[in-house]
């Protein structure tokens, strides 16, 4: 009897200090990286899948039902010498909504400058406070990334913490000079990623995120009109910051995330909303709007 009860109580304690990630890391070769041995990157695959699940990443609390569910898919296009690689990345998470089997994609954003060095085997070093390799680096800031823009979809601005820790990070590695840490260049890279999520200039973005999944996907099989009421207002937030500044990479990868899911939400229900759903929605992702078009059908 008393050995159930201890095994009870190891297991429960193993629960509540589940990490925070269920992480899938996939790696494509593309043609011009020629090498005979492809273990390397089963073996990259493992390892870096083995990296962001294996650590704790907070001090929060998480049960198993309750890790992120996370994808990272390299493209290694080319490899100059043994050991390092050029590639571009694509990391999304998603979470579920509340009473459906439904998932809603949280984050989905194209890193195209990637450049590491990694050796069979090789053991994988982080610290917070020191830049040890670009490798560990970058995973561990989306690793921060995807748990902060989660937090933020469960409550108001609850991602502050881990976006401190992600802009730390960046902070680290600024100083080697590696291709995607600075303010020069791209737009589209890790520093202005989570320079605009501390940005009180984009706070609205946020917080409208937090409404979107709480207060509407989380309700809208008890109320699907209110619900998507919920949602333009959050849309029309997301523009008054999106007409500070047109090319913020959180606006971009907002719509790079949301727009499939805004279309299917707004294709149904009452349409002078569907209408105005659309009209928000073309003047913020024009490229797009062909895939917004059954909106107002």
């Amino acid at each position: 009897m008393h050995k159930i009860i201890v095994i009870g109580l190891l297991v429960a304690a193993t629960t509540t200090r589940a990490q925070e990630l269920n992480c899938v890391v996939s790696v494509n070769v593309g043609p011009k990286v020629r090498t005979v041995d492809q273990s390397v990157f089963r073996d990259m695959k493992n390892a870096f899948q083995q990296f962001m699940n294996s650590r704790k990443w907070t001090n929060d609390t998480y049960l198993t039902h309750e890790k992120i569910n996370c994808s990272i898919l390299i493209n290694i296009n080319d490899m100059p010498s043994i050991g390092v690689f050029n590639a571009s990345v694509q990391v999304q998470a998603a979470r579920p909504v509340y009473n459906t089997n439904y998932t809603s994609l949280t984050f989905n954003f194209a890193d195209r400058d990637w450049d590491f060095e990694y050796l069979e085997s090789q053991p994988l070093e982080y610290n917070d406070n020191n830049f040890i390799s670009n490798l560990t680096s970058m995973l561990a800031f989306y690793a921060y990334m995807i748990i902060g823009i989660d937090n933020d979809t469960f409550s108001e601005l609850g991602g502050n913490p881990n976006f401190q820790r992600a802009l730390q990070v960046v902070n680290n590695a600024q100083a080697s000079n590696r291709s995607g840490w600075q303010p020069m260049g791209s737009i589209r890279n890790r520093y202005w990623l989570v320079e605009n999520y501390i940005n009180p200039q984009f706070v609205e973005i946020r917080r409208a995120m937090y409404r979107y999944h709480r207060l509407a996907l989380d309700t809208f099989d008890r109320n699907p009109e209110q619900s998507r009421e919920i949602i333009l207002k959050c849309l029309k937030d997301v523009k008054k910051a999106r007409d500070i500044n047109p090319n913020a990479i959180i606006v971009i990868s907002f719509f790079d995330t949301k727009s499939k899911e805004l279309a299917n939400i707004f294709s149904d229900g009452a349409l002078s909303v569907r209408r105005e759903a659309y009209d928000v929605i073309i003047a913020m992702d024009p490229s797009n709007q062909s895939g917004y078009e059954k909106m107002i059908k």
